[in-house]
């Protein structure tokens, strides 16, 4: 990846050298802060799983205190092998298991602590929770991730130089055991009461200093340089602010990266990110599909629907963000009826809503301007299915627009639009307009950022055109593609 990136930047090097008068158009020059390559592959996944099982699941708790009897942990039908198809079949293209919460219990035999999957009566104590769940993400090819609680309120040097070598010794473990990982996530909760080895107290740390973040990220990119870590400060994603599914409606990948650390945050910033942050940081959606993290019996009748997965969608990958869906097993290791049917509901939600793109009517794509006339940068490479290929205007301008003109009135109700992210986020706000057959024009969606994804719901309408304005744009709009569908609710 490294020497892909550094061949990249050489080529681009090279092409701004290029003069004008071999009548080559150059691209324009990146504008901000970019993706790095692990970023842009993070991008591509735009939604996957969250797997959240613990002693928690057992004892009916969300935030284990850590004193928790290690048999309580016994998941008789766990099977991993259950969960990826329906996961896959919802559009999920990844798991992140929490392999230890805050209550410091391993879900997988550690071999620096006793509080693990090897003293609970789950398979004798030789069961390996996390290597089962990394082989059955691997059969089915999805992606694997690993959070790792960098709270522990079991262990009795939290709060000591020597928890930081435990923890690190523990990332070591997980990243080296266990294949490629795609992402790191360090939960923002840290510091308060806990067991902490029988102590039973309160124990506060400075979230800014204590885990010597740079450091134990460095050691994070070492072992496994293609995973994305999240965290509220990144250094790759950032958290979106809210557990309740959701990414600002203007929502930049930016921000700037030293003013916040792991539960050191401006909820507003990560919500929305910064317009002239300095740092590519784009945000993640974490919710549940139930009301708590883990799973409780009581909240069997409390599963989101379909429906509300959706807007969920909607409002986390549908305006640039990358959405992690938690869906937590229960104490048999499975997931259970009421979380299955909204899956399969979701699943099948999203093959209406998407399932009927009507770009092949198009007969005619122009723009009000090409950067240099080229066909490089025409309206036709929004359309080609290439996310490598763009449409881009000459530079200063900062607004125009896209004109698709249909062999035949078509009806359609929902757009998609991708900025081309290596040359960073431009695009402050756009509205989409429709043509009738009398020829009049009439705006049927506005938005503002696009970023990697912009999703736009609106009514029925049935045009012989639709035009794209780019109403305001950091830098000249740089578009990679653009889809029109016709969903089938």
């Amino acid at each position: 990846m490294k020497l892909r990136s550094t061949f990249s930047n050489l080529l681009l090097a090279a092409a701004v050298l290029v003069p004008s008068a071999c009548g080559q158009t150059l691209p324009p020059e990146p504008y901000g802060p970019v993706p790095s390559e692990r970023q842009l592959a993070w991008h591509e996944l735009e939604s996957y799983a969250f797997i959240c099982i613990t002693t928690n699941t057992f004892n009916d708790l969300e935030w284990g205190y850590g004193d928790a009897d290690p048999d309580i942990f016994n998941p008789s039908g766990f099977d991993p092998e259950q969960w990826m198809p329906l996961l896959k079949e919802a559009g999920l293209k990844g798991v992140v298991l929490t392999c230890k919460h805050h209550d410091g219990f391993c879900l997988w035999p550690s071999a620096y602590t006793d509080y693990s999957v090897k003293s609970s009566a789950w398979k004798d104590g030789k069961g390996d929770f996390v290597g089962d769940v990394a082989k059955a993400a691997q059969k089915y090819g999805m992606k694997f991730g690993v959070y790792l609680s960098p709270w522990d309120r079991h262990d009795l040097r939290y709060g000591s130089p020597a928890y930081i070598e435990y923890y690190r010794d523990q990332m070591r473990e997980l990243l080296t055991n266990y294949g490629p990982v795609f992402e790191v996530w360090e939960d923002g909760a840290n510091g308060g009461d806990g067991y902490y080895g029988g102590a039973c107290e309160k124990r506060r740390i400075d979230g800014r200093t204590y885990y010597d973040w740079p450091n134990t990220n460095a050691l994070v990119h070492e072992l496994q340089p293609d995973a994305c870590i999240f965290s509220d400060a990144g250094p790759d994603v950032r958290w979106c602010g809210n557990e309740s599914g959701y990414v600002g409606e203007t929502n930049w990948g930016k921000m700037v990266r030293a003013d916040f650390a792991p539960g050191v945050y401006d909820v507003d910033i990560l919500n929305g990110g910064d317009e002239n942050g300095t740092d590519w940081v784009p945000a993640e959606v974490d919710v549940s599909i139930r009301p708590g993290w883990f799973w409780h019996e009581s909240e069997n009748s409390e599963v989101k629907s379909p429906e509300c997965l959706l807007d969920i969608y909607y409002s986390s990958v549908g305006r640039g963000a990358n959405l992690i869906l938690n869906i937590p097993p229960d104490n048999r290791g499975l997931f259970c009826d009421e979380d299955v049917r909204s899956l399969e509901g979701f699943a099948e939600l999203l093959k209406k809503e998407f399932g009927n793109c009507v770009n092949g009517g198009i007969k005619k794509a122009e723009a009000s301007q090409v950067r240099g006339g080229s066909r490089t940068y025409s309206a036709r490479q929004v359309l080609d299915e290439d996310h490598e290929t763009y449409w881009t205007t000459e530079d200063g301008t900062t607004s125009a627009s896209l004109t698709f003109t249909f062999r035949q009135p078509t009806t359609v109700n929902r757009a998609m639009l991708r900025e081309y992210l290596p040359l960073g986020q431009r695009i402050a706000s756009f509205n989409i307009e429709a043509q009738d057959e009398s020829g009049a024009w009439k705006e049927v969606a506005a938005a503002t950022t696009i970023g990697h994804k912009r999703l736009l719901r609106f009514d029925d309408v049935t045009a012989t055109a639709l035009r794209i304005n780019i109403l305001d744009a950091k830098a000249c709009p740089v578009i990679s593609d653009v889809k029109f569908y016709k969903s089938g609710n």
